[in-house]
């Protein structure tokens, strides 16, 4: 039962925010969660990166690393501060809405981030690295467009 509530949750945060989502439920969740890192290993590996690209790519998030954790960092407190208002006592769809906004704005700000920094990284990699990639990004979204399509099913239907 834990397993299918981690798995729903996750797919829900997959679908609703994408990894920004997932890494502040890992935040969140860091106790169950396996480390970010070893997604980021995994992909590295996928992409057959050699250790150049792994360098420069490296060298990309470690210049743009507090920017980044700004932006994520806004994108979380926006999340809880969106929970807070759905679980106030007054709670009214105003507060909410009005919460709700604050997320998309912070997301909308992480979005422009991850744009500039998928800039920066793109042309480290190769036409078959890019498309490997947008491959692997679509397998990722044919998986969470399954388990959304499960969600509610009990176990074995």
């Amino acid at each position: 039962m834990k397993h299918t509530i981690f798995i729903c949750t996750l797919a829900a945060s997959l679908a609703a925010g994408g990894i920004i989502a997932t890494k502040t439920f890992a935040a969140d969740n860091a106790a169950t969660m396996p480390a970010h890192g070893g997604i980021l290993k995994r992909i590295a590996d996928k992409l057959n990166l050699t250790t150049d690209q792994r360098a420069q790519i490296k060298a990309v998030l470690v210049a743009d690393k507090d920017t980044l954790a700004v932006r994520l960092g806004a994108v979380h407190e926006a999340r809880k501060n969106l929970r807070t208002a759905i679980r106030a006592s007054d709670a009214n769809e105003a507060s909410v809405r009005a919460a709700s906004a604050q997320v998309a704005a912070a997301e909308a700000d992480f979005a422009v981030e991850r744009m500039k920094l998928y800039g920066k990284i793109a042309p480290i990699l190769t036409e078959a690295q890019r498309e490997q990639l947008a491959d692997l990004q679509s397998r990722a979204d044919e998986f969470v467009d399954n388990v959304l399509a499960r969600l509610g099913s009990g176990p074995g239907e």
